[in-house]
């Protein structure tokens, strides 16, 4: 059981790491391989794309034809898409093997979330496993900011893609060993007609908000692309009301602990992943610092999550998973607001460093209490269904969290002045901590106490 426990968390660590591994390097890489510079957001674009807007179909998939099955085989992908990546001597390979990667991670991320939820009974052992899941995905987003600063000042951009191959290669060889298959006795129909009206839906959403990101919010195409997203979602849940074997069931969808878990969750990576990219933001543009050190600032952030999701499973044992959850999206509402206080000298470190501190551990223990509130009283043919859509919560938050903050900051910045940026900054944090708090409220509001044990 407990080895089982780490060769999962070693595979969704290796995941998280990959969404953030390659932002410092990414104008290395376009000087080393030629790429324009308008094409370089197709790095982490086209990664992102895949890696969410796939998750859902590849949840359903998990439950259908065998979750081991699907994780060996996405593991499998990840590792040969990340050795092309690393030998990449042209612009396409290279977006090639980011396609690939986003589609192993679609693949492998919900698998793995749902044979960690059939492996332990629902109670005090799944919240901990939950917790150790929280806590590395969280952490692994911030050392993938860190150790690609390290990897290509030390060594090369490309040894941000190699590294995966050794781990995918190890994985694979204890896996099979340790984990054992599951897929439902009778093997519904696959929903077409649904896969694809939630696939391409996402696509659009996730693409627009890119969009927005880089060119503005007034950009024709990202405002029609998001349209068409929106409407594509909509015909989605259309869709399911009538089909025979739906993607995602209507019951599911309208229960509370579903709906508004998964709310709690996509706010939960927005605000935490945008948090690190405006102050990245805040620390290279008006402090000053390289991005090495910039990088290595958070490793704070990841001592606060790390903490946050080993005292998370505690926290639901003794006072309930909604409690936890609102308490943990009111302590980052705090700590993040705390950071409107930043000044424009290295003495504000005094302020920053104990603030994502703290605001890591809150992040924590409101994406632990999401992932289980969203994954619990569910029967087990239906966990890679629920950890699909848990998973494309988190994967849609963390893909739009950047290009929306990003957006706001940029639209708030008066000047290119210190003064400016630093307004912009402020502007994006205050949007950033009303977020968190629409988090705590709607939570309170809308999700049902559970019994405490």
């Amino acid at each position: 059981m407990r080895l089982t426990l780490v060769v999962l968390l070693v595979a969704q660590f290796m995941l998280a790491v990959d969404f953030s591994i390659l932002n410092v390097a990414l104008p290395v890489i376009g000087e080393g391989l030629g790429f324009p510079l308008g094409g370089l957001q197709w790095i982490a674009t086209s990664f992102a794309l895949c890696a969410a807007g796939f998750t859902l179909l590849f949840g359903r998939v998990a439950d259908l034809f065998g979750r081991r099955r699907l994780f060996l085989a996405g593991l499998a992908v990840l590792g040969l898409a990340s050795l092309a990546g690393g030998l990449a001597t042209s612009p396409q390979v290279l977006v090639i093997a980011r396609v690939l990667q986003g589609l192993a991670t679609a693949a492998v991320t919900p698998a793995g979330l749902s044979l960690l939820t059939t492996s332990f009974p629902e109670g005090p052992l799944r919240e901990k496993a939950l917790g150790l899941n929280g806590a590395l995905m969280s952490a692994g987003f911030t050392t993938g900011a860190v150790l690609g600063g390290v990897l290509t000042d030390l060594l090369s951009w490309r040894w941000s893609f190699f590294i995966n191959v050794p781990v995918a290669a190890a994985v694979l060889v204890i896996a099979p060993m340790v984990l054992a298959e599951s897929r439902p006795e009778v093997r519904p129909r696959l929903d077409l007609p649904g896969a694809l009206s939630v696939t391409l839906g996402l696509l659009a959403v996730v693409f627009g908000f890119t969009r927005a990101g880089g060119r503005g919010w007034s950009d024709p195409t990202a405002l029609a692309v998001l349209a068409t997203g929106v409407l594509l979602l909509v015909a989605f849940c259309f869709v399911e009301r009538r089909s025979p074997a739906p993607l995602v069931p209507v019951s599911v969808l309208a229960r509370p602990s579903v709906a508004w878990g998964n709310v709690a969750g996509i706010l939960a990576f927005v605000t935490e992943t945008s948090l690190v990219f405006l102050m990245t933001l805040y620390l290279q543009e008006v402090l000053g610092f390289s991005p090495l050190a910039a990088g290595l600032s958070f490793g704070v952030l990841g001592l606060g999550t790390v903490l946050g999701g080993t005292v998370a499973p505690r926290v639901i044992a003794a006072a309930g998973t909604r409690t936890t959850l609102i308490a943990g999206a009111l302590v980052q509402t705090v700590a993040t607001a705390a950071l409107l206080l930043l000044g424009t000298t290295p003495h504000s470190l005094a302020l920053l460093l104990p603030a994502t501190f703290v605001g890591g551990v809150g992040n924590m223990l409101l994406i632990v209490g999401f992932m289980v509130t969203a994954t619990s009283g569910l029967p087990d043919h239906e966990q890679g269904m629920a950890t699909g859509l848990a998973t494309m919560s988190q994967q849609i938050g963390i893909t739009m969290g950047t290009p929306v903050m990003s957006a706001v900051a940029t639209g708030a910045m008066t000047t290119t002045t210190v003064t400016g940026i630093l307004g912009g900054i402020r502007t994006a944090v205050a949007v950033d901590t009303a977020l968190v708090l629409v988090t705590a409220l709607t939570s309170a509001l809308f999700l049902r106490a559970r019994p405490t044990r």
